[in-house]
């Protein structure tokens, strides 16, 4: 299983998906989060492996100063 951590929620979907399909699994928009897995920032075409920790950032946008 890979865990996917986003604030304070855990999501787990199976290994051997990319990460787009995990997002889209667990209806997190893709363009809204910034995936790293061991520090190390991984794009969406990344296919999970068994064991995975995914941590999502909230990517913050919108609004003008």
């Amino acid at each position: 299983m890979v865990k996917l951590i986003l604030r304070d929620k855990e999501y787990e979907v199976k290994a051997g998906m990319t990460l787009l399909s995990a997002l889209k699994k667990c209806n997190i928009v893709p363009e809204s989060v910034i995936a790293t897995r061991d520090g190390e920032m991984i794009l969406e075409d990344e296919i999970l492996r068994d064991g995975d920790v995914i941590k999502l950032v909230a990517v913050i946008s919108g609004g003008t100063w």
